[in-house]
């Protein structure tokens, strides 16, 4: 967006346009002069800043591009605020795991951006890699997210891969594209998974494959809040598929406090783990977006344990594997990582409570 965009930009669809694609539309409708081509509009759509407004659908964010729009109806665009386009080296520490001329693996702490966006304009993982490896990223990702190939959240901590080359920046995405890179997460959840709970059996989406339970269940963003995720059927909803196995329980086992759960990614969508532990029931501790509905805590847990699990400061999510085949040389590379302190510290709280 330049700095003629506009904060917000409400469009009506006349007779003649209906029947036609939504973002089709909503660029024939809006000012030239603003800016929003039908590729950035269909951006705009997808990333949740288009809603449909009037009397019966205030509110109401539309997600898909090609959905046919009705004449009369009313909708709001409101991009986000732009962000800096070129990012500035910073020389933050980084947690360097594997470097050669193609690429670099670095464990990201919690807390850390990926690359500057509104509210994290600086100190992200972006700026550090400016600093540490010059000029040298891959511009496949655009200005302001140059060798990023893919993210974990803000404040989940882990393994990461930064191509430092076009090349390797367009085979590493062929390889999440066709889910081919082999990435395991640690995760505390409030209780235990158990296959046994017919409540679990039950649930949409969820099936068994030995020790493992799978969790197919597609997600878009959620209908109010286009910060947040949701499971959906909704046609712009996207395929996601966890697997999930119980590594350690803790408390009494007819009803575990929390679990330990190892959970490995068919698919990368934007808080896929946590939106899948939450719709099976057990999300993550600490969670403050999909943790809110956590179970009942037992009177005989200490008051340290339990101070322990409420004030965890972050979702307790681990990026702790990482394998994939070097789009240069060939050569297939893993890499593991250890949970940061809190993690470790919380996890210690649990195996040898007070």
């Amino acid at each position: 967006m330049d700095a003629a965009a506009p904060d917000k930009v409400e469009l009506d669809i006349t007779p003649e346009q209906a029947g036609a694609r939504l973002d089709k539309a909503l660029a024939e409708g809006v000012d030239p002069a603003l800016g929003l081509s039908r590729s950035r509009l269909r951006t705009l759509i997808e990333g949740g800043h288009v809603t449909r407004t009037g009397p019966a659908q205030d509110g109401e964010t539309v997600l898909d591009p090609s959905r046919k729009v009705k004449a009369g109806e009313r909708f709001e665009v409101t991009p986000p605020p732009p962000t800096p386009a070129r990012p500035q080296p910073e020389a933050i520490p980084l947690t360097v795991v594997f470097e050669d001329p193609h690429l670099i693996v670095v464990e990201k702490p919690s807390g850390m951006a990926a690359h500057p966006a509104p509210g994290s304009e600086t100190g992200t993982l972006v700026n550090a890699l400016l600093s540490h490896c010059g000029d040298t990223l891959s511009g496949v990702g655009g200005e302001a997210r140059p060798g990023i190939v893919h993210r974990i959240d803000k404040e989940t901590s882990g393994l990461l891969v930064v191509a430092k080359t076009d090349p390797a920046h367009q085979g590493l995405a062929a390889q999440f594209a066709e889910h081919s890179v082999d990435r395991t997460y640690q995760a505390i959840c409030w209780g235990a998974p158990d296959r046994g709970d017919p409540r679990l059996a039950g649930t949409p989406g969820v099936s068994f494959e030995g020790a493992w339970i799978r969790i197919d269940a597609a997600l878009a963003r959620h209908r109010h809040d286009r910060k947040r995720m949701a499971v959906s059927k909704a046609s712009a909803a996207r395929h996601a598929v966890t697997h999930l196995r119980v590594a350690e329980r803790f408390g009494a086992p007819s009803r575990s406090i929390a679990a330990l759960v190892t959970c490995r990614l068919e698919t990368g969508r934007t808080h896929q783990i946590r939106v899948h532990m939450k719709h099976i029931g057990h999300p993550l501790i600490g969670d403050p977006v999909y943790g809110r509905n956590r179970p009942s805590l037992s009177p005989e847990i200490s008051q340290e344990t339990r101070d322990t699990l409420l004030e965890f400061p972050r979702q307790a999510l681990h990026a702790a594997t990482l394998g994939f085949v070097h789009p240069v040389t060939g050569e297939r590379l893993e890499f593991s990582s250890r949970p940061p302190n809190d993690f470790a510290i919380c996890l210690d709280v649990l195996r040898h409570p007070p």
